[in-house]
């Protein structure tokens, strides 16, 4: 059931929200639970059955974490071999076989042993069941003794599909709260639903035409088709991706639950560490409480720490030190962000593509201050930092052209397009019009993402009077007449399902990262 489709917005949401209201509040999530399941279902039926399973095994996991102090090891590493031993049976087992022998054939094509069907979801509700456990072993957050709250906190349907990530204490909160229905918090979910749809069907679905069919038949164009199409990717990747956080957020909203952003301005970041913090935020701070920092602060660590700082004296020590930590902390990071999305050979390479940059900029930060203070450049001042977006902007559409492409050579060979056959021309002559779009649909695009852009600029420079400004519009609206307030509300959605990317030529477009 995707988020966009107007079973899910006129029937699904609806009907969960009316059963939720009319529900005695010591049921409320229990009903939540019974609709994720019924939606995690309406796909596929038998997978709920492995959704179930995995919540009774994390749910007694904790609990005999917290009771068997002694043999809290133990228990935690039986849990995290059952939760990665799923994901990688159904994630990775056919697609890995099918890469390793592509690796050795003569065309790149390789073949499966079987094909073993991907449970949607299964890659976000393991990443969140095993970030409970670690935290319940750490101690800290305690194990949960209803099995419901376990559910819901795993199979909560707003999530299920695409994420956020989320960790026990970003939801706590709010997950379990049986808040009442609100209308501020169904107005407020209303309206951010409304801006995902904006996003994916007016802009993302329609780059998808484009995008799909230049990636299909790369071989026959230009360089500056292939610059376009990877421009293209990035933006419908974005549009899609965080319209769709936008329509989970706003969905979680209308019951009153918070859940964690998942992306904040990232085009306007300045370093790839700094993209990270931005684009699918949920996914790098897990990466980052969950593997990072235990192989910072682990054994091996700490002797190079002392090894080093032995060895060489002063500051080169100091830098030898940390730059081994960082290589150490950093691989398994960035491989495991690769091999997140799959075991294909683009998405490793995507995955050492900013290791290598994360490293490398780690490792001449100093050259680069030392250059800034001889050249007396401001690091602060406005030219550098547009020379900054440009080349972050730069790195993320050639990072994005090889994560799309069906395998590393295709993405080698768009790449070493662009140098041999770029030419201006291309944006004249009409060969732009042969992509399955017309002036029209790029009209439309081009206005969308000015209007996207400007909403980020908005909230990158004045977050605060943004904020202000939201909120006293919101109450604004709410001391309104009410009918007519949800009158324009459902009118917007209609005028975004009517405008947005129908008709010949279209089709719902299914998310990208649901596949994941």
């Amino acid at each position: 059931m995707v988020f966009s489709s107007m079973l899910f917005l006129w029937i699904f949401l609806p009907l969960v929200l009316a059963a939720y209201y009319i529900s005695p509040g010591k049921i409320r999530n229990g009903i939540l639970v019974f609709f994720s399941l019924l939606f995690y279902a309406w796909g596929e039926p038998l997978y709920v059955f492995l959704m179930l399973f995995s919540v009774a095994v994390n749910f007694t996991g904790g609990i005999l974490i917290e009771k068997y102090q002694t043999r809290k090891k133990k228990i935690l590493v039986a849990t995290l071999i059952i939760n990665l031993g799923l994901l990688g049976y159904f994630k990775y087992f056919g697609t890995l076989t099918e890469a390793i022998t592509g690796l050795f054939s003569a065309d790149g094509t390789g073949t499966t042993l079987f094909q073993v069907a991907l449970p949607i979801g299964i890659s976000f509700y393991t990443l969140s069941a095993i970030g409970y456990m670690a935290d319940v072993y750490w101690g800290k957050v305690k194990a949960e003794y209803s099995l419901v709250k376990t559910a819901l906190f795993l199979g909560f349907f707003p999530v299920i599909v695409e994420g956020p990530i989320c960790r026990w204490e970003d939801v706590e909160d709010t997950l379990f709260k049986n808040e009442s229905v609100k209308a501020e918090n169904v107005f407020k979910g209303c309206y951010r639903i409304i801006w995902g749809l904006f996003k994916k069907m007016i802009i993302a679905d329609r780059l998808a035409v484009l995008v799909d069919k230049v990636y299909v038949g790369y071989e026959s164009y230009s360089g500056a088709v292939i610059v376009v199409a990877a421009i293209s990717y990035t933006i419908q990747l974005y549009m899609e991706f965080s319209g769709c956080m936008d329509m989970v957020i706003g969905s979680a909203g209308l019951f009153g639950i918070r859940l964690p952003e998942n992306f904040s301005q990232p085009f306007f970041a300045k370093t790839c560490t700094d993209f990270w913090k931005r684009w699918h935020i949920t996914l790098g701070v897990w990466f980052k409480n969950y593997i990072f920092y235990p192989v910072s602060i682990s054994k091996t660590a700490r002797k190079w720490n002392k090894f080093t700082r032995k060895h060489f004296k002063g500051d080169f020590g100091k830098y030898v030190a940390r730059m081994g930590i960082a290589a150490m902390a950093l691989f398994p990071v960035w491989i495991s962000n690769g091999l997140w999305h799959g075991p294909k050979w683009n998405y490793i390479f995507y995955g050492l593509y900013y290791f290598g940059l994360i490293f490398m900029g780690l490792a001449l930060e100093p050259v680069r201050d030392r250059i800034l203070a001889v050249l007396h450049i401001n690091p602060e001042c406005m030219f550098y930092k547009a020379f900054q977006t440009v080349k972050m902007l730069i790195i993320i559409f050639t990072g994005e052209m090889f994560f799309r492409g069906d395998g590393f050579r295709q993405g080698f060979h768009m790449f070493k397009s662009i140098f041999q056959g770029f030419t201006t021309e291309t944006f004249k002559d009409g060969t732009l019009l042969t992509l399955g779009l017309d002036q029209n649909d790029f009209r439309i695009i081009i206005i969308g993402c000015m209007i996207v852009f400007f909403a980020d600029l908005i909230k990158e420079y004045w977050p605060k009077e943004t904020k202000m400004c939201q909120k006293q519009w919101i109450c604004t609206v709410e001391k309104a007449f009410v009918p007519g307030k949800w009158v324009i509300c459902y009118g917007l959605v209609m005028a975004i399902l009517i405008f947005g990317a129908y008709g010949e030529g279209y089709q719902m477009i299914d998310l990208i990262y649901a596949g994941f």
